[in-house]
């Protein structure tokens, strides 16, 4: 009994692994469609993604530029603050390219594919750590280990983590159960909740700032041309589904240290 017990556990485990490698590959799909008619510019994402035979729906597309845009412009304030003198870790990131636009957009930052020791002179420099749609996948219990290593290995560092939030409400509920049927349990769910809860997860846990936005502000932010360029790419006739969709998703970043720097002052 005991036997079949550890086989089953091991093949309930095989089956989320492959459910959360799935999002990732739904995600990076979605990503390469977008680009492909326009939506930004990624000279590298051909290289790592194949096209998708299936048309994206706007909604769609418009989230993942909204994801992308966000992102793009925190890494932009965090390399604007420290001169590009910083390293950044961009955990989980599956075939996501920041690391190859990086490369060339500034080539001094410097990368790494792994933790260095404690100790090592990596830890005085400036860190940006990078989660998307990593934590949820998590057990609180997990992400708030990894969030207070974060915390007290740098002294000086800015976190930034995007993923699901207001999950409580009906469209949430939906949400979770969908991918449940795609052996896709969000373990972190809880956590995302709202986005008081957001940033309360990251003040507990040793971060000394704390911001959120869900990603409607964030796309009602946007400049005025730039959301004229990107509505004209598609006809989007479901902008109550494009609303709820970006409520449910949010993007937040939190710092620690570098009061002489301005970190504190990064906001979107």
């Amino acid at each position: 009994m005991a036997t079949g017990s550890r086989e089953s556990c091991a093949s309930n485990s095989d089956l989320d692994d492959e459910g959360v490698r799935g999002t990732c590959e739904d995600a990076s799909l979605c990503k390469r469609f977008a680009v492909s008619i326009g939506y930004w510019h990624d000279p590298y994402i051909e290289h790592l993604v194949r096209q998708s035979k299936e048309r994206k729906a706007p909604e769609i597309n418009r989230g993942y530029f909204a994801r992308v845009h966000g992102v793009s412009q925190l890494i932009k304030a965090f390399l604007q603050k420290t001169e590009c003198h910083c390293q950044i870790l961009n955990l989980g990131a599956g075939m996501d390219t920041t690391f190859w636009k990086l490369k060339k957009q500034a080539a001094s930052v410097q990368t790494h594919h792994g933790v260095t020791p404690r100790g090592h002179p990596a830890d005085r420099l400036p860190t940006l750590l990078i989660t998307e749609c990593v934590l949820v996948y998590m057990t609180p219990e997990q992400s708030a280990s990894l969030l207070k290593w974060a915390a007290s290995s740098f002294e000086t560092a800015m976190f930034i983590n995007y993923e699901q939030v207001n999950m409580d409400d009906r469209f949430g509920q939906i949400m979770i159960e969908n991918l449940r049927r795609r052996q896709c349990d969000l373990a972190g769910v809880e956590t995302c909740k709202s986005l008081e809860s957001q940033k309360e997860r990251l003040l507990l846990n040793g971060w000394e700032t704390a911001s959120a936005v869900n990603m409607m502000e964030l796309y009602s932010g946007l400049p005025r041309a730039e959301v004229n360029r990107i509505e004209s790419l598609e006809f989007l006739d479901e902008l109550e589904l494009l609303e709820q969709l970006m409520r449910h998703y949010c993007l937040c970043w939190a710092t620690r240290g570098g009061q002489e720097l301005g970190l504190k002052e990064i906001t979107y």
